[in-house]
């Protein structure tokens, strides 16, 4: 394996105490509603939109870490995971991962991999392989538009995939209020991919992470104005700012960094 230089903070966000994850340079980020345990990073102090979790999920952790501890993070790289889904330290097979083996199998240091790179991305998902009755069931408006998707697999997109899940056209108004240059690039890049990077997990240079921010919830700002909070429900649309920054995440990275694509692993509880 690689040699290793240590100069990485990774940030895990949850509402539930994790007990397995105790490297230093681990620090968790708490979003429940509960009072968060001790040494628990609260993200309802100072500049934050802890009021909007239930719409916005880790970005409401994203967002305070943005506005009051950014700055004063000296790490050259910094990271964030998520209760249950963590980065590896190397590729190997997964799903033999558990709580009882993360703490050996966890990333905390730096490999050398990454010295041509500015931003470490999770392995991608892919999409198409959805089951046929699946398609009839949530894609029927897609289906009416464009039978062939039930088909052929190369049309199973991710813009597809949202109009399924998360409300018939809604990443697609979501993508219109960016510029236009920048909203012309995102509907190419929904349409004519099967995969994408999944989890708002990333880690980066101080310089891209306030980029990121930066654009991200700017474009957010301007999506609120469009949908609210209202009529956002249920699996489908209750958490929708936080699938569309999913989303974004994956198309941004590729369009504004050194990007390398690093194996995660999800652990059931």
């Amino acid at each position: 394996m690689d040699n290793l230089v240590s100069n990485l903070n990774i940030y895990c966000v949850t509402d539930k105490k994790i007990q397995k994850i105790k490297h230093s340079n681990y620090f968790i980020g708490w979003v429940g509603k509960e009072n968060p345990p001790q040494n628990y990073l609260r993200c309802d102090l100072g500049n934050h939109i802890f009021g909007k979790e239930k719409f916005y999920s880790e970005l409401t952790f994203h967002y305070w870490y943005w506005k009051n501890k950014l700055d004063e993070d000296q790490a050259e790289w910094i990271g964030f995971c998520q209760k249950r889904r963590f980065w590896l330290k190397e590729k190997k097979n997964k799903f033999n991962i558990n709580y009882q083996n993360i703490e050996e199998n966890l990333l905390h240091e730096v490999p050398t991999a990454w010295k041509n790179y500015d931003a470490i991305i999770c392995e991608p998902i892919y999409l198409n392989e959805v089951k046929k009755m699946k398609l009839l069931k949530r894609g029927f408006k897609s289906l009416i538009k464009n039978p062939s998707i039930l088909f052929n697999k190369n049309l199973r997109n991710i813009k597809l995939h949202f109009d399924m899940h998360h409300g018939y056209g809604n990443l697609e108004k979501a993508i219109n209020l960016l510029d236009k240059s920048e909203s012309e690039k995102f509907n190419n890049y929904v349409v004519n991919n099967v995969k994408y990077n999944p989890h708002i997990m990333f880690i980066a240079k101080k310089n891209i992470i306030k980029n990121w921010f930066n654009e991200l919830f700017k474009w957010l700002d301007d999506c609120e104005k469009e949908f609210g909070f209202e009529n956002l429900k249920g699996y489908d649309t209750g958490r929708l700012y936080a699938y569309l920054a999913e989303r974004y995440l994956s198309f941004w990275f590729k369009q504004n960094t050194k990007y390398l694509e690093w194996p995660w692993t999800l652990i059931d509880d």
